[in-house]
């Protein structure tokens, strides 16, 4: 089983094993979803009509070299 932590600013960080193992890379949007009890998180894959390539590049919030530098080893 692998952990993550929420921080104070509701962010966490998916290991290093499983980004590997679903074939997570940086800007991938990922979908967040409850199911009864439990959350169902899922790699979209963007369509031909590019909206969600669109959207990615709005979400900005993270990317700064600080937090690139900051979270590059997890």
């Amino acid at each position: 089983m692998n952990l993550s932590r929420i921080t104070a600013r509701g962010q966490t960080t998916i290991p290093k094993k499983i980004r590997d193992e679903a074939g997570l890379i940086e800007g991938d949007i990922l979908a967040f979803e409850i199911a009864g009890e439990h959350l169902v998180v899922r790699k979209v894959t963007p369509g031909p009509d590019g909206y969600l390539r669109g959207l990615s590049e709005t979400m900005t919030e993270w990317t700064s070299p600080e937090d690139e530098e900051a979270w590059r080893d997890l």
